[in-house]
């Protein structure tokens, strides 16, 4: 789910240059579910022996068996519902890894992205996976410029960008962030891509080309929506994401990609900074699994080997 300079501040970037995504079959994009759950090793809920890890993790998470992961579950395909209604993506295939490592399931529940640090703070996750991007601010607890509270520590996993799309065939002419000066774009509800919107206005308001018209929605599939049915002139989201709905949205007739993608930065799982055996032990798994193949593999089931990091990292965001 961030992203959200500009994109430093409480944003979502939800793989620089990450191409095409080599995904089977056209998936339609659908909306948020309520909850998944990345199933560990058998050996039933709340048991972590045998796995390599579990000694590592907090002892009132390893009797549960269980890390409650906060999830804005509708960012295809990093997190969002298939079909059939399972949630699936590169978050919960990479979730499914670390638990065969620490011994226990990741259970994804549901909520809109700008709540999602809220909820961590409240005790109601124990993690954010959520396509969000790791930066200062988030780390501070800064949100426009103002304290809003502890903040987050993160252990980055993943590197994305952020990409410009259009209508299929309705480009306008636009390649770069310039170019969408006195038009209409769409965006999701603090992204990355809205903060770089708003940013780019104010220097075309100042060069005397018109504001940029930006409609923000709760999520991206909304964003969509509302440039399929021509009520904006562009939209903006995460390299991932532009990639798999230019690829699927309408059989791949509905949108299509154009410039170049900017401003690349980590994904980063986000855990309180009152939890540090948590984060060590994440980063630990992560590790482990980025040694042993399973992270690679978990990419690749997306298309996202382009955005793959060769260690983990603590607050590396900036």
């Amino acid at each position: 789910m961030t992203a959200r300079t500009p994109r430093r501040t409480a944003a979502r970037s939800r793989i620089a240059a990450v191409g095409a995504l080599a995904v089977a079959g056209a998936l339609v994009l659908t909306g948020c579910g309520d909850q998944t759950k990345a199933k560990a090793p058998e050996g039933g809920e709340g048991k972590t022996s045998g796995a390599p890890l579990a000694n590592m993790l907090p002892k009132e998470i390893a009797a549960k068996g269980v890390i409650k992961v906060g999830s804005d579950i509708s960012y295809a395909p990093v997190e969002f519902k298939d079909k059939s209604g399972k949630v699936v993506g590169i978050d919960p295939d990479i979730a499914a890894a670390l638990g065969k490592q620490l011994g226990v399931e990741f259970k994804f529940e549901n909520g809109d992205f700008d709540a999602l640090v809220t909820g961590l703070r409240a005790k109601r996750y124990d993690i954010l996976m959520s396509a969000m991007t790791d930066t200062k601010d988030r780390q501070e607890g800064m949100e426009d410029g103002k304290k809003v509270g502890e903040g987050v520590d993160f252990v980055d996993y993943y590197t994305a960008g952020v990409s410009l799309y259009t209508l299929k065939g309705k480009t306008q002419g636009i390649k770069t962030w310039d170019d969408l000066c006195g038009k209409k774009l769409v965006v999701q509800r603090t992204t990355v891509s809205e903060d770089l919107a708003k940013d780019q206005s104010a220097k075309c308001e100042k060069a005397g080309k018109g504001k940029i018209k930006i409609e923000a929605f709760t999520n991206d599939q909304q964003a969509q929506t509302r440039l399929r049915s021509g009520g904006a002139d562009a939209g903006s989201s995460d390299s991932p994401v532009t990639a798999y709905a230019v690829k699927t949205s309408g059989g791949g007739n509905d949108f299509e990609k154009v410039g170049d993608d900017v401003d690349a930065a980590p994904y980063g799982i986000a855990i309180s900074k009152q939890n540090k055996e948590l984060t060590k032990a994440i980063e630990a798994a992560l590790n482990a699994i980025i040694k042993n193949g399973d992270y690679k593999k978990a990419l690749a089931n997306w298309g996202g080997e382009g955005g793959a990091v060769t260690e983990a990292k603590i607050n590396g965001g900036s």
